[in-house]
C-alpha cells in the first residue's frame, strides 16, 4: 500500500529536496505541498495524506497549531492524518506541545535521509517515532519542568501487566524488545498496547510515553 504523504515547510529548499528523495521511493507517493500551516491544513483536508511533514516554526500558522487544526478537527471532517514533526532544535517547546496535541513523533531537519524515509514509514504504520535519544530527552526535559497534572489516578485502570507495557514503552523498547523482555508474543504486547491507548484515551506510543512520565510511573532520567 502507498504511504500518503504532504510536506509543510516554510523553506522551497527544504520542501523540494524532502519531495524529491520521498518521491523515489515506491512505497510513498507525495500529493501535496505547503509553505505554512494554514495552508497545509487546507491542502490535507483536500488530499487525504496518511502522513503531514510539519515544520514546526513558520509564518501565518505555526506547526503546533497547524497540528492541533489537524488532529484535533471541527465535526465532520472525519479525515485524521499522522503527524510527523520536523524541527531545526533538538529541544524545542512547541515540539513537546506537538506531541501533547497529538503528534507522532519528530524529525531533525538535518538528519540522515534514510532516518526521513524510515520515519514516514514508521509513522505511517501506525507506531511513534521514539527511538532517537532526543526525543526521549526533550520528553524527560519538559516533563521535569511541569507540575504533576493528577493522572496517576488513570493508572489504576490498568491492570499489573498493562502498567508493566506501559512503563517499557516509556523507556523506549519496541514492540519485539518488550516481547522479549516480559517473554511475551509480540502480537500479544500489541493487544496490550492496545488496551492502554483505549483505556487512557491515548492516540498513540507518544502521548503514552508522555502520560508515564506526568503521571509519575517513570521519573525523568530513569532508565
Amino acid at each position: 500500500m502507498t504511504i500518503r504523504v504532504i510536506i509543510v515547510d516554510d523553506q522551497n529548499m527544504v520542501r523540494a529536496g524532502f519531495a524529491a528523495l520521498l518521491a523515489a521511493q515506491s512505497d510513498i507517493d507525495v500529493v501535496g505541498e505547503a509553505p505554512n500551516g494554514k495552508v497545509g491544513v487546507d491542502v490535507s483536508r483536500k488530499t487525504h495524506p496518511d502522513v503531514v511533514l510539519m515544520d514546526v516554526r513558520m509564518p501565518e500558522m505555526d506547526g503546533i497549531a497547524a497540528a492541533r487544526a489537524l488532529l484535533e478537527p471541527p465535526p465532520g471532517v472525519v479525515h485524521v492524518p499522522k503527524v510527523l514533526m520536523l524541527t531545526t532544535f533538538d529541544v524545542d517547546d512547541y515540539v513537546y506541545e506537538a506531541l501533547c496535541t497529538g503528534a507522532s513523533g519528530f524529525l531533525l531537519k538535518d538528519a540522515p535521509p534514510a532516518d526521513l524515509i524510515t520515519a514516514v514509514r514508521v509513522v505511517a504504520a501506525g507506531e511513534a517515532l521514539l527511538a532517537p535519544t532526543v526525543t526521549r530527552r526533550l520528553i524527560t526535559d519538559f516533563v521535569k519542568r511541569r507540575p504533576r497534572t493528577g493522572q496517576s489516578l488513570r493508572l489504576k485502570g490498568l491492570t499489573p501487566r498493562e502498567t508493566e507495557v506501559l512503563a517499557l514503552m516509556a523507556r523506549g523498547l519496541s514492540n519485539q524488545e518488550i516481547a522479549e523482555h516480559l517473554v511475551l508474543a509480540e502480537q500479544t504486547v500489541k493487544t496490550h498496547i492496545g488496551k492502554v491507548l483505549s483505556k487512557l484515551n491515548l492516540r498513540d506510543r507518544a502521548q503514552a510515553v508522555i502520560f508515564a512520565y506526568e503521571s509519575g510511573l517513570i521519573t525523568p532520567g530513569e532508565q
